[in-house]
């Protein structure tokens, strides 16, 4: 992709399914990569991204290592298969917290650092179920529209300098899709999506790399959907 070599890049959720596979894209795009996690692993940073103070100290070290940050992909993200009437406060307490107050400090933070330097892009991971009604995952489905909503309001507010924009992927073949459906939920799903299959990880990476490049330069405040046609029909096409 134009004008990624070289450029500074931190992936939060950098260790599986699409963060892992954002990380492998831009680093064959010759970019230093830098990954934030929740949980200790080898190349990668310990961050709660729903911890401020974790947040600002990751990217005061991503700085005091290779200056500001030119793109941030705030994938990180959890979620629990439940019906609404049984989420307890602890379990909502902590999706909301990884995945609207954790974009929301990642975002804040590196954008305060981009507007300073030269500019940059950040890339809000969200998802289909931001668009339309899921079962099963109140609290993921708000956090998630919630981050359409500070996408957003973000382009606005700090365009020129810092691009922003979402990704709503479909159904994607990762290690936390696979803990919650069994193997015949997955072809259940697979038989109501038009491309018959779920996304794979390198293939919303692949996106995340187009979208942080210059060929995408004039597109902010935008939400992308990679879903394999799932959310092209209402009724008549289910």
């Amino acid at each position: 992709m134009r004008g990624l070599a070289n450029k500074c890049v931190v992936i939060t959720g950098g260790t599986s399914g699409i963060g892992a596979a954002a990380v492998a894209r831009f680093k064959e795009e010759g970019c230093e990569v830098f990954s934030l996690a929740r949980r200790e692993a080898k190349g990668s940073l310990r961050c709660d991204v729903g911890d401020l103070a974790q947040v600002q100290a990751a990217f005061a070290h991503v700085v005091s290592q290779s200056g500001a940050p030119d793109v941030v992909v705030n994938n990180a993200g959890t979620s629990f298969r439940h019906l609404s009437l049984d989420i307890t406060a602890e379990e909502w307490d902590q999706v909301v917290k990884t995945n609207l107050t954790g974009v929301f400090n990642v975002a804040q933070t590196a954008g305060r650092i981009m507007r300073e330097a030269d500019g940059g892009v950040i890339i809000n991971v969200a998802s289909t179920n931001a668009l339309v009604g899921h079962p099963f995952y109140a609290d993921y489905n708000a956090t998630k529209a919630g981050v359409l909503a500070l996408t957003r309001t973000m382009a606005l507010e700090w365009a020129p300098e810092v691009r922003v924009n979402a990704v709503c992927p479909g159904y994607v073949l990762t290690p936390m899709q696979e803990a919650e459906y069994t193997p015949e939920m997955l072809e259940a799903v697979n038989a109501k999506i038009p491309l018959r299959r779920h996304a794979r990880p390198d293939e919303i990476a692949a996106l995340f790399a187009f979208m942080a490049s210059d060929e995408c330069a004039y597109m902010t405040g935008s939400v992308v959907v990679m879903d394999g046609g799932e959310t092209a029909g209402g009724l008549a096409s289910r």
